[in-house]
């Protein structure tokens, strides 16, 4: 089989990303299943290099991905040359490198669009850095789906033990209540199962999580089950999906762990964020479901507190490079 073209955003220059882009390229998993480019710094990502003691590799700077070499022992960068590394700040806020991070999102979009990558995968930005730059988007999904024109969209979270559906996303707590209704519980439900039925060939088990205590307890705890949460469950069950709740939020993730359930649509990012990192802290992959083309993500932040120093686990950026290929495959 043909592998997938899949392009790297380098993410945040003053981060980690210039270090897992590189030290998950030179994985040799990764390289029998996709062929791999970065949208990046070509000077960003030699420095990685060094920091991580990656020996023997050669950068191949190309300006179009039909340069790419895809073979071992070199990296292709596609080199926007778009930060100053002789002025960077390693593990700081900048608005030069939120500039420059943004730019390698918005050029791999459009490779994705124009059809020259089959999916792309981002590492982390730092979104004080990006808001600095001018970026109004609250982070990546926001912004891919603004410039794919996607409608109906939605963070999904992938890992071994626990596949997670947010119904909101990056938004105050106090905030969540107010920001739930039938509808956009109804989608994340609906996009729960067309993504799972497209990636396993089967209906999955869908578990969907109350917001309040004990799912509320028939109200004495919050309406928000029983006003919102139950109707678009019965309405997604009408739809003929295999949809069960609203569950206690404290149940469900453990009967979801033990295989009760193929996927969790949580109310709220910490609500289904804190279960998931705490069982693959790593190994969890950040899926934009709704979209026209394939984008998956590192699960973790910018890393600034180590960033420049080669502590840096590319398991995450390996394991969405992964879930792209599967993806890109499926498709």
């Amino acid at each position: 089989m043909v592998k997938p073209i899949i392009g790297l955003t380098m993410g945040d220059p003053a981060g980690i990303g210039p270090e897992i882009c590189a030290r998950a390229l030179t994985n040799y998993e990764i390289q029998a299943i996709a062929n791999c480019l970065i949208v990046g710094d070509r000077k960003s990502i030699r420095e990685g290099i060094k920091v991580s003691k990656i020996p023997d590799i050669e950068i191949n700077s190309i300006n179009n991905v039909s340069e790419a070499k895809f073979r071992r022992g070199t990296i292709d960068v596609l080199d926007l040359n778009n930060v100053n590394v002789s002025r960077l700040k390693v593990g700081q806020v900048s608005k030069a490198a939120g500039k420059a991070s943004v730019e390698y999102i918005e050029k791999a979009i459009q490779l994705a669009k124009d059809g020259k990558i089959d999916a792309m995968v981002t590492g982390p930005i730092n979104k004080e850095a990006a808001a600095k730059a001018g970026c109004k988007f609250k982070g990546h999904t926001e912004l891919i789906a603004a410039r794919t024109k996607a409608k109906e969209y939605g963070m999904m979270f992938a890992s071994d033990s626990l596949w997670i559906m947010l119904v909101t996303t990056h938004i105050p707590l106090k905030n969540v209540s107010k920001s739930l209704n039938i509808k956009n519980v109804l989608r994340a439900i609906k996009l729960a199962h067309e993504t799972l039925l497209k990636s396993k060939g089967k209906k999955p088990k869908i578990g969907v999580a109350g917001l309040n205590p004990h799912a509320g307890e028939a109200g004495l705890f919050g309406n928000e089950e029983i006003k919102i949460i139950k109707p678009a469950v019965d309405e997604a069950k009408k739809m003929g999906i295999n949809v069960k709740g609203p569950i206690s939020p404290d149940a469900l993730f453990y009967l979801a762990n033990i295989g009760m359930f193929d996927i969790i649509v949580a109310m709220y990012h910490d609500q289904g964020l804190i279960p998931l990192k705490l069982l693959s802290f790593n190994h969890s992959v950040n899926v934009t479901v709704g979209l026209p083309i394939i984008r998956t993500s590192v699960d973790h932040g910018t890393g600034f507190d180590i960033a420049g120093k080669g502590w840096a686990n590319p398991q995450s950026m390996i394991e969405a490079i992964k879930v792209a290929a599967h993806f890109a495959k499926t498709k």
